[in-house]
């Protein structure tokens, strides 16, 4: 389960690791009356609130409130901000990011650390992040945050500092039972260190043991929701490309390769192991509905029949044609008949992953 931001930072505190004094609000007249400089933030359970315009700094009240009236019901990627966190403005002199994540590979917990904060970790070269794989039966250990302060160039008392807030950290992580804790960024000010965000996801088998955590009620874009009635698999991601698989893991795996070329998933769409085609009919549909620049369509023929699929595919778009061309992938049971199918339509379809996902970036105006 994701919680809020306020939330997360709610159980931070609890753990002992500093968070700045806030206070959480659904209506611009609940903005208590401080001349001061403060931040208020979008409480959405997804990413990229800046960019959006989710996060808005104001210097006094009145200014503060006006803002709040701009962000609150604002549409962030499909999500409808409903409350706000308002915190004081904090003097940032550097930012950090540090989280803990499971590794599956080692079944331990993974510490993952750079002194390049305040930006998606995905785009920190590998050769920036420290990583350390922690021994749930041993913890922290000291010499685990001397390698950490000699990678992120603290000094002696920094690496006092930090050794307490990674302390703090691996304990909402194994404490709370959760797949992940983060905090991006982690800001050093004159103070010491302060968790300017905090990210955390408990893991659902778990919730029966956290009775104190509050409810989080469920968010949905529109696409999503009208998804969830149809029965379909499906998650509207940040990317240009909308990806329709059948099965959960050969979805994954598409996202993996369409990253790897460069790409980024718009939507994920999981068609499981049905060939319906009325099935097929209706994940087009919704697809056809999201801002995306091409179809990537990957098809594994088993129980299914590509066959099947590909005809489903084409009364789908004969009904209700797509602006964007669709690149496919298609393997398996009768490939061959499913490839023709498409082809005669003017769809590209290939064999290989590789191809196929090299086709839909370019497509995509990726590399």
């Amino acid at each position: 389960m994701k919680l809020y931001e306020y939330m997360a930072k709610q159980i931070f505190k609890k753990h002992g690791i500093p968070v700045p004094d806030g206070y959480v609000i659904d209506r611009p007249e609940e903005i208590r009356d401080v001349n001061a400089d403060m931040v208020l933030k979008s409480q959405v359970l997804v990413g990229g609130r800046g960019k959006a315009g989710g996060i808005k700094f104001a210097s006094n009240t009145e200014e503060a409130r006006k803002s709040a009236s701009e962000i609150l019901g604002m549409n962030i990627k499909g999500y409808k901000v409903k409350r706000l966190l308002i915190e004081p403005k904090i003097n940032i002199l550097k930012e950090f990011y540090i989280s803990f994540i499971v590794d599956r590979s080692s079944r331990e917990g993974m510490l993952i650390a750079s002194a390049e904060g305040g930006i998606e970790i995905e785009s920190v070269p590998e050769d920036k992040l420290f990583k350390r794989t922690i021994n749930p039966l041993v913890g922290i250990q000291p010499n685990v945050i001397r390698a950490l302060s000699y990678k992120l160039g603290l000094d002696k008392e920094q690496s006092r500092n930090i050794a307490k807030i990674v302390s703090g950290l691996w304990d909402v992580f194994t404490k709370e039972d959760a797949d992940l804790a983060e905090i991006n960024p982690l800001v050093l000010t004159p103070d010491g260190f302060i968790a300017a965000d905090a990210k955390l996801i408990i893991n659902d088998d778990s919730m029966f043991r956290h009775r104190d955590i509050g409810k989080v009620e469920e968010e949905y874009t529109q696409l999503e929701r009208k998804a969830r009635e149809k029965g379909i698999s499906f998650v509207q991601l940040d990317g240009n490309i909308g990806v329709i698989a059948n099965g959960a893991g050969l979805t994954m795996a598409t996202l993996d390769v369409l990253s790897l070329h460069g790409g980024k998933a718009g939507t994920f769409l999981d068609l499981g192991g049905t060939d319906d085609p009325e099935k097929v009919k209706q994940a087009f549909g919704i697809i056809a509905e999201a801002p995306i620049d091409v179809v990537f369509l990957n098809i594994f023929g088993g129980i299914t029949k590509c066959d099947t699929v590909a005809s489903g595919v084409v009364e789908a778009i004969k009904e209700k044609p797509l602006k964007v061309p669709i690149v496919a992938r298609i393997k398996g049971v009768n490939e061959e008949e499913g490839k023709e199918i498409l082809l005669k339509e003017g769809i590209s379809a290939f064999s290989t992953l590789e191809d196929a996902a090299k086709e839909a970036v370019k497509h995509a105006g990726g590399a």
